[in-house]
């Protein structure tokens, strides 16, 4: 039964998104109902050297890509009754006969069988849009909104705005050492790029829990990018030279004015404060899965942070949409002038959705590539401590 139900559901949910709504009402079936209209007027309005009747055959089609089954096999017996009833009030000379009367019962036939396949189609999509959100909330598991003395806000977009999941990757996870935060963007795209974001945020939660020192944290989602990489390898499947770049935080209990960072090649991050804007270390250490190619690990870098200042930490879908012209979305300077305006806008939601409207207007909302707008802040009160205990 709960199959059934589910399938009902997808099926309302598919005509939905597809139907024109007027003031939440569902109208599709208004659009087929005035062009049969039209039409039966239009035929007697030209006269018998022009008889449109036959026309009819494109109401049921109409209704075929808007409506649902039912209501399609209904307008497919009204065009023919119109068919019937108008073709009828002429004189038998000017009939257009039974050929047209054939052509618009086909035609409701055969409109019926395709709006049945569209609703299957979007069922399908449906449900695989399912998996991907399933897959999505797996993956980047919900927070609330304060979360061990961190008020955060978050926005994910997929370049493929059907998809709803790809490689960008984020979380926060409190633990007795301080809390952490990583975010980062796995290289490629698809179920491999989503799988190795996994690897890693699970290393991550555990890490980040048990480990006091945030550099052995770093070297543990090392150690786990390349085994990752060996077990693909080992399986034939693509991926075998993946690599992630990522910003990794620790926001150390014993030290409230300052971070510390490590940072895989990743964007630098920002901090957003009353005053202006001013980038954290950048990405001079290689990504995930390439420190062995020379170099090592990326140091820890500890770096002052303002109470009242918010981390913005975007992934290269923000730095690289273009505009029309090719030019680069430019962050730091659309940031700036945002808090100039408004200095409200620091606080993490105001921010994120300042640069997820900033970057969709600067590209006219064509992305090439997923984005993250990820902004992260301080707040008092006793959340640390009640942090440490959960995951």
């Amino acid at each position: 039964m709960e199959g059934l139900g589910l399938v009902g559901a997808h099926e309302d949910e598919a005509l939905r998104r597809g139907a024109l709504r007027i003031r939440g009402h569902n109208a599709a079936w208004v659009l087929p109902l005035l062009l049969l209209a039209a039409i039966a007027v239009l035929d007697f309005a030209t006269g018998e050297q022009f008889r449109v009747v036959s026309w009819a055959v494109l109401v049921p089609g109409t209704a075929a890509a808007l409506c649902g089954v039912w209501t399609t096999a209904g307008y497919a017996v009204l065009s023919v009754a119109t068919y019937v009833a108008v073709d009828s009030a002429w004189p038998r000379q000017y009939q257009a006969g039974l050929p047209d009367f054939i052509l618009v019962g086909l035609g409701g036939v055969l409109a019926t069988l395709a709006c049945e396949v569209r609703l299957r189609g979007e069922r399908r999509m449906l449900h695989m849009q399912d998996i991907a959100e399933t897959t999505r909330r797996t993956v980047l598991r919900p927070l609330p909104r304060i979360w061990a003395g961190l008020e955060h806000a978050a926005v994910y977009l997929a370049a493929d705005t059907e998809a709803r999941v790809g490689g960008d990757f984020y979380d926060i996870q409190p633990g007795p050492h301080g809390t952490r935060v990583l975010v980062g963007d796995v290289q490629g795209k698809g179920l491999g790029a989503v799988e190795t974001a996994a690897a890693l945020l699970g290393t991550f939660r555990e890490a980040g829990y048990h480990e006091a020192d945030l550099a052995t944290v770093a070297e543990r989602l090392e150690t786990r990018m390349l085994r990752h990489r060996l077990h693909t390898t080992a399986l034939g499947r693509d991926g075998g030279e993946r690599f992630a770049t990522a910003v990794l935080i620790g926001f150390p209990e014993d030290a409230q004015g300052t971070v510390e960072v490590v940072n895989f090649g990743h964007e630098p991050a920002l901090a957003v404060g009353p005053h202006g804007v001013r980038s954290l270390p950048g990405g001079e250490g290689l990504p995930l899965g390439l420190t062995d190619l020379g170099g090592g690990l990326p140091p820890v870098r500890r770096v002052a942070l303002a109470a009242e200042e918010t981390l913005l930490i975007v992934t290269d879908g923000v730095t690289e949409a273009r505009n029309r012209p090719g030019e680069f979305y430019p962050l730091a300077q659309e940031v700036a002038r945002a808090v100039a305006a408004d200095p409200d806008r620091v606080e993490p939601r105001h921010l994120v959705s300042q640069v997820r409207d900033g970057v969709l207007a600067h590209s006219e909302r064509h992305l090439d590539d997923d984005t993250t707008v990820f902004a992260i802040r301080r707040v008092g009160g006793e959340e640390p401590e009640r942090g440490r205990l959960r995951s």
